[in-house]
């Protein structure tokens, strides 16, 4: 530990990623006290002012919470804060603050607490000035001799000064020949103003001649001394010091003399009242603030200087006094009276450190505790041991590439969606036609067992839902705590989403460094986008679910959509979506059927999903466990691939339009070049209707880019619907063949691997190649068994995840089974391809075909799949032989096969933990 380095009193680190400069810091007994002590005066360009009374405990304590008097957020960038007397009528301090375009002059006042809080500060603005040009700095004194008041000069950026005499304006004048402004001062003892010029001289201008020369309206102010009436404003006395100026400070040793200090790059210099040089001193290190005060000798001078070394220098006169040490770079240091303690140097920092610190040679030693001695039992060390051996050998067994979940868990999140609707609907730019959107409450409990930093809570829902906010942070979480967050749902598009549940994702690291992610899922309510509507008698497209038990009244099951006619009938019910589509459901009298039907396809899917759940949570409650549904009717086909042709054809129209833009913008750049060459000829030559050509050119890019825009949109909301019609299309094949969950989810895998419609590769290294297979019940996207680590276009993703399964678990013969892992997923030509395979699927689980999975990661890819069908007859629907080149997208491994590092799996996409 030096010496020589500065003794903290008190520290405190000031907002964060906030800018401060030498202006920002003032001391003064800003609330007139009258005893003597001085508050700390901060202001940042982030616009926020500070107000301090350091109390420490003791010497070296940070910030408490009653040493911060006053903070408020003034909104403009704070320049220079400086404490005078301002006010007409009073001689009370009041606290100037400059900002680029305004003037503002506060009156700081303190309330007497009667509670253990402490007193009570506010701020109250008295007057403000708006400036017509950018400020760069002030000054204040009694200009003129006036007598119990300060008036204000502040120098713009094009080297006007303005002088207010407090409440009013009375004049402004440009410095002859400014082309930057410097430092400005003001000597009281000669009524004059010192600043230095862009020539890198200081120069002195008397007030009387400022305020008696040519008024400055206008920055000619040559040709108005020449022909108006006022005097010539002339400088009173110049000095080369042939560098630029950091900053100006005038000092008096009393009223017979004072001294001007300017602080240079290389120098600092002490000047006497005429501008000659009493003494200068080269600095050895690049000087970054400075303060001179009187000093314990009689007619000498001490400065501080700090510079960017971390060093802080006293001068006496030309003499090294002291060097101390700082922990940063002081870009301001004042001197004052804290806290009864006199002479505590303060100092500010450009981000934000602001230290109070004194002078001394206090060492601060440490000294090592003693070590107690102890016996040493070695059966006890042995046996402690083996428990620690265990425990680590415990942890190499469970930590594998993906953490399992432990007993009792770090983290445990809940959520709990709101019965009712927002008193106060949240739904902001909405695009849905109905007059109110509603909105719904979802609270996301965490409850930690061990302490934890930086939890990141991320939410996600299917559009065209959206939430009022998706993401929360939690810098720490103290043991056995709770933190509760709510946001709010509402429908924001003109279409229905394709699913009602939604995510909640923690991601946060352990004690021990090993990152961690958890999740909860939460479902939505159907009256958030659906509201009771008259049933309908026909319909384009029905779907009819069969039920092993008798019919449940409608009413019980959807108790919020009750039909209010007279005649209620429980037998049937309609559903309005806000989007504008309608869905009537139709229970049986007689027999053990539901029926669905709409005028689209791909809205039945959230009616007959809800109605499947609903009927099973009502016989559970019923204590009935065989209730089970099934479908028997001819799988709609036809229809979903009416919405895969739509949803193709906007894939084309998309590449065809920015195919064109290309080519257009292309066009533009050379008709650009064309123009540009002709202009910079030096003898002009005809345009040759060059600038029509661009002006129509332009036309047509600005057109080709909103029509991608719209067909954008228009793809995004065909793949949403096309989502929904390919869970409806799921979950027909699950009711019609009777699939466990496990094929279900085989099913979910092949044909919804992409949470969003793209023509981009996320976090891969070798484009459009497939790296990497997930077939682990431990790691599910979403409840897939199988995971597609790549983003491409629905159609060519999907094709090649069918292709796989028709060679593997629907293979006909074992010659089937061949994989090709190098094989690239391109966009098809058409959709015949991926319709044939569809076909091709449900026609080979109709012939007794089951999905499943291989077990054995070191089965040959040429054998037939453990647990695989048996081979299925030829049928006259099958294609003789599945095309070989088709995309192999998954392997019979249970582990991970890469050819390149594994990509990141995102969050939101509901990787559990």
């Amino acid at each position: 530990m030096s010496l020589f380095k500065a003794r903290d009193w008190w520290s405190t680190v000031l907002g964060e990623k906030e800018e401060f400069d030498q202006g920002c810091l003032c001391l003064a007994d800003i609330d007139n006290t009258g005893n003597g002590q001085d508050k700390i005066i901060v202001g940042s360009f982030m616009g926020y002012l500070r107000i301090f009374n350091p109390h420490p405990v003791k010497t070296g304590d940070g910030t408490q919470a009653e040493d911060l008097l006053l903070e408020v957020h003034l909104r403009d960038p704070i320049l220079q804060v400086e404490v005078g007397k301002f006010v007409s009528g009073t001689e009370m301090l009041h606290l100037a603050v400059l900002h680029s375009r305004k003037l503002c002059v506060y009156s700081i006042s303190g309330t007497l607490g009667n509670v253990e809080h402490g007193n009570q500060y506010q701020i109250k603005l008295m007057y403000e000035h708006n400036l017509q040009r950018t400020a760069c700095n002030m000054t204040y004194g009694s200009f003129g001799g006036v007598k119990g008041r300060d008036l204000i000069c502040i120098q713009s950026m094009d080297g006007m000064l303005m002088v207010f005499e407090q409440e009013s304006y009375a004049f402004g004048r440009f410095l002859p020949g400014s082309l930057l402004p410097g430092p400005l001062a003001y000597s009281s003892r000669t009524d004059s103003f010192i600043t230095v010029s862009s020539c890198r001289q200081v120069e002195s201008y008397k007030y009387q001649v400022l305020a008696f020369a040519t008024d400055a309206d206008k920055r000619q102010e040559t040709e108005q001394q020449k022909l108006g009436s006022g005097k010539r404003l002339v400088v009173d006395w110049t000095l080369n010091i042939g560098e630029q100026a950091l900053d100006i400070c005038i000092v008096s040793f009393n009223q017979s003399a004072s001294s001007v200090f300017v602080l240079g790059e290389r120098n600092f210099f002490c000047l006497k009242d005429n501008g000659q040089i009493r003494f200068m001193k080269k600095l050895d290190c690049s000087p970054s603030c400075f303060l001179p005060y009187c000093s314990v000798s009689e007619g000498t001078t001490n400065t501080l200087i700090g510079n960017h070394n971390n060093m802080l220098h006293i001068y006496q006169d030309v003499t090294l006094k002291w060097a101390t040490q700082l922990p940063h770079i002081p870009v301001a240091v004042r001197v004052g009276c804290l806290h009864d303690l006199k002479g505590v140097i303060v100092t500010l920092s450009d981000d934000g450190h602001l230290q109070c610190s004194y002078l001394g040679t206090d060492p601060s030693l440490f000294q090592a505790p003693k070590v107690e001695s102890r016996e040493l039992h070695y059966d006890e060390l042995d046996t402690e041991l083996k428990e620690l051996q265990k425990i680590i050998k415990d942890v190499n067994k469970s930590q594998g590439i993906w953490p399992m979940t432990e007993r009792e868990d770090d983290l445990k999140v809940s959520a709990m969606v709101s019965p009712n609707f927002d008193s106060v609907s949240q739904a902001t730019d909405v695009e849905v036609g109905t007059d109110l959107v509603p909105s719904v409450t979802v609270k996301v409990t965490l409850q930690n067992r061990l302490a934890l930093q930086k939890a990141k809570l991320s939410v996600y829902v299917q559009p065209p839902l959206v939430l009022t906010c998706d993401q929360f942070t939690f810098e720490f979480m103290a043991p056995e705590m709770s933190r509760t967050v709510s946001f709010s749902v509402y429908l924001k598009g003109s279409y229905t989403p394709p699913q009602l549940e939604g995510n909640a994702v923690v991601s946060y690291s352990r004690p021990s460094g090993i990152p961690r992610v958890i999740q909860c899922k939460f479902r939505l309510p159907l009256k958030l986008i659906c509201l009771p509507g008259q049933p309908s008698k026909t319909a384009s497209h029905k779907l009819t679910i069969d039920t092993n038990k008798s019919p449940v009244s409608l009413l019980s099951l959807f108790p919020g959509f009750a039909n209010q006619s007279e005649d209620d009938q429980v037998n049937v019910m309609g559903f309005h979506f806000l989007g504008g589509s309608r869905v009537t459901l139709l229970a049986s009298k007689t027999s053990q059927r539901y029926r669905i039907q709409s005028e689209q396809f791909e809205d039945l899917w959230l009616i007959t999903n809800e109605l499947i759940i609903r009927l099973q949570e009502y016989f559970e409650k019923q204590g009935i466990k065989d209730f089970a549904c099934s479908f028997s009717g001819s799988m709609p086909l036809q229809e979903y691939f009416e919405l895969i042709d739509h949803h193709f054809e906007l894939r084309i129209n998309g590449e065809k339009l920015e195919e064109l833009l290309s080519e257009r913008a292309v066009q533009f750049r050379a008709i650009q070049r064309r123009l540009l060459t002709r202009f910079k000829d030096k003898t002009p030559a005809p345009l040759q209707h060059l600038d029509t050509l661009l002006d129509g050119t332009y036309k047509q890019v600005i057109a080709l880019a909103d029509a991608v825009e719209e067909n954008q949109d228009n793809l995004f909301q065909s793949f949403a619907k096309l989502r929904s019609a390919t869970q409806l299309v799921i979950l027909l094949i699950g009711l019609w063949q009777k699939l466990s969950p496990d094929q279900v989810a085989i099913l979910e895998a092949a044909f919804l691997p992409l949470q969003q419609d793209t023509q981009e590769l996320v976090r891969t290294h070798k484009p459009a190649v497939v790296t990497a297979i997930i077939i682990d019940k431990s790691v599910v996207l979403g409840r897939s068994h199988m995971a597609i680590m790549f983003s491409k276009g629905w159609e060519e993703t999907v094709d090649a995840a069918i292709s796989h399964l028709l060679k593997t678990c629907l293979s006909k013969s074992s010659k089937e089974q061949a994989l090709n892992l190098s094989s690239q997923l391109n966009m098809p030509k058409d959709t015949s391809r991926l319709k044939k395979h569809i076909t091709l699927l449900c026609d080979r689980l109709a012939k007794g075909g089951r999905l499943c999975l291989s077990t054995d990661a070191a089965a040959p890819q040429t054998m037939v799949l453990p647990g695989g069908c048996t081979t299925i007859p030829e049928s006259d629907l099958e294609e003789r032989s599945i095309e070989q080149d088709s995309a192999e997208l998954f392997t019979n491994h249970k582990h991970l096969i890469v050819e390149t590092p594994m990509p990141e799996v995102s969050p939101l996409q509901g990787v559990s933990e």
